[in-house]
């Protein structure tokens, strides 16, 4: 598998929005063969942060649970460490990647144009 573009929708957002060191975002990954792969990418401290914030909203039984599809966890979500978590999952471990990213259907919107 080899990576032709890759799509971080935090890149989108208003310039300070995004914290790497604690955040998610969604991801979309382009291969050679025009196949899209999507998941969303979580720091360590964002799920933290996010309880902690489910607490007092109250969502998710009031921090009691979380989940995403399609998640993977990693130290931060800059776009340095998304391109070296998705080349190895491509280069070595494409069975995971197919297991943690989710094909997207063919003609489905173009986010990473």
């Amino acid at each position: 598998m080899k990576i032709k573009s890759i799509w971080i929708e935090a890149e989108e957002w208003a310039p300070g929005q995004w914290t790497p060191g604690d955040d998610n975002t969604d991801v979309v990954v382009t291969l050679e063969d025009g196949t899209r792969w999507a998941a969303s990418f979580y720091s360590y401290r964002n799920i933290s942060s996010l309880a902690e914030k489910n607490r007092g909203t109250g969502e998710c039984l009031g921090g009691k649970f979380l989940w995403s599809p399609h998640m993977l966890l990693a130290d931060e979500v800059s776009r340095a460490r998304i391109e070296e978590i998705a080349a190895h999952l491509a280069a070595r471990e494409p069975r995971d990647f197919e297991s943690i990213f989710e094909r997207l259907a063919p003609g489905a919107e173009q986010e990473d144009s």
